[in-house]
């Protein structure tokens, strides 16, 4: 009878959820690459660090032309770590491999034009909230897409708060805020004072020339009202 007495333990293999944005491009590309190069503009933080799941559901794309959209993508610091929408054997060298079991749903708009990302993230057990207990700094970016977050200080000029549910403020809102970025156009974004650079709902987006001056230090709201992303003071 023999005995296995190889010290070396057997392989493992584990299932695991991560988190990724799924881009969802649009024809035409040329046009949707303008789009997205103005959303990096106003959050050019928003893809930093963050792995994408490339959604070519809308788009019809061979080999090659699958392989210019990943290094366009590339490019722009957009990290694309899987594909779907696409035929497996499209798919080669050089090329992020198909996905198989994802959820279809749709994807909003990241940017009032036709650029598209939302989040997919694990549910089960996770939390729907996030309190951040202090300022957050310039430089820093906060994401949280699985629900609402909460911002005990200020978030000041150069920071980036992006949520999937509501972002709320208890000092002044200086920096960027990103609310509804799963696809939640219920969101809203509320400050004490507001002083924003840049605010964003559901993919429709303020840029801070186009806020109300008026509303300048003021405890202010922002929500959505028929398509249109709209600022207002809170009583």
């Amino acid at each position: 009878m023999s005995t296995n007495t190889d010290p070396r333990p057997s392989i493992r293999f584990r299932g695991r959820n991560f988190l990724a944005l799924v881009v969802a491009p649009d024809p035409p590309l040329d046009k949707w690459y303008q789009d997205l190069d103005s959303w990096l503009a106003r959050a050019p933080a928003f893809f930093m660090g963050r792995p994408v799941i490339l959604d070519l559901s809308a788009v019809a794309l061979d080999k090659a032309g699958i392989a210019a959209l990943v290094q366009q993508l590339q490019a722009r610091n957009v990290r694309v770590m899987g594909i779907d929408g696409a035929e497996v054997e499209w798919l080669g060298l050089g090329i992020p491999p198909s996905l198989v079991g994802g959820k279809g749903e749709p994807a909003p708009a990241v940017a009032a034009e036709q650029a598209h990302a939302h989040a997919v993230a694990p549910s089960d057990g996770e939390p729907s909230s996030l309190v951040v207990d202090g300022a957050v700094r310039s430089g820093q970016s906060i994401y949280f897409p699985r629900g609402d977050v909460t911002v005990v200080g200020a978030v000041q000029s150069g920071a980036e708060i992006v949520a999937g549910g509501s972002i709320t403020v208890h000092g002044a809102l200086r920096g960027r805020a990103i609310a509804g970025a799963s696809g939640n156009d219920k969101a809203r974004i509320f400050c004490r004072k507001f002083e924003a650079e840049f605010l964003c709902i559901d993919g429709y987006y303020l840029d801070a020339d186009s806020l109300d001056p008026r509303l300048h230090g003021k405890p202010v709201q922002a929500r959505l009202d028929g398509g249109r992303l709209i600022t207002e003071p809170m009583d």
